[in-house]
């Protein structure tokens, strides 16, 4: 009956050491995450002087599909009044115009020679922002990091919407084999 009893200890506290443990990593990866959102912020602000939904904004146009105000809206989780003032300050900055959509009623969004240099700046300052972190690290123990985000990611259930969320201010050209490849095009951005 003891021995039993024994047991029973046992498997309680390894299951409660294995809470600790998730809760310690969920802590580490939450810090990470805060250090690393802070530092791709500091720098758009420092390229940008505008801080918020726009170098997103800026990013997300670039990818040259033309979304209109209503996709871009909904990628970055704004409200109609606030992607319209959003895309206003772009314009008037000369880095967004507006054309001519697919659909005759929707304006569609493109970036400027001005906006585009600025998307080239912004994601290239995004990348110096988190390199720095990394560099803690040897080759094989980023390659093992990127192997369990790509993990991570890719169990994510998402939308296509939620994928495009995730995606507004990543650099394409550096993700080979996206764990969650998002569809900018309009006809999915909608959904």
């Amino acid at each position: 009956m003891r021995s039993a009893h024994v047991v029973k200890l046992k498997v309680v506290r390894d299951a409660h050491n294995l809470l600790l443990m998730i809760d310690r990593t969920a802590n580490l990866l939450g810090a990470v995450g805060l250090a690393v959102a802070d530092r791709i912020e500091q720098s758009a602000r420092n390229i940008l002087s505008h801080a918020g939904e726009t170098p997103a904004a800026v990013v997300v146009i670039g990818y040259g599909l033309g979304p209109s105000n209503d996709q871009l809206r909904r990628v970055l989780g704004l409200s109609h009044p606030g992607a319209v003032r959003l895309v206003d300050r772009l314009v008037a900055d000369g880095l967004v115009e507006r054309c001519a959509g697919r659909d005759k009623r929707a304006i569609a969004l493109y970036l400027t020679e001005r906006g585009k240099i600025l998307r080239e700046d912004l994601l290239k300052g995004r990348l110096a922002a988190i390199r720095p972190l990394l560099e803690a690290l040897t080759g094989e123990e980023q390659e093992v990091l990127a192997s369990l985000m790509h993990k991570m990611l890719a169990s994510m259930p998402t939308t296509d919407l939620e994928r495009c969320k995730l995606c507004r201010l990543c650099d394409d050209r550096v993700c080979s084999n996206c764990p969650i490849p998002a569809d900018f095009r309009g006809q999915t951005v909608a959904t």
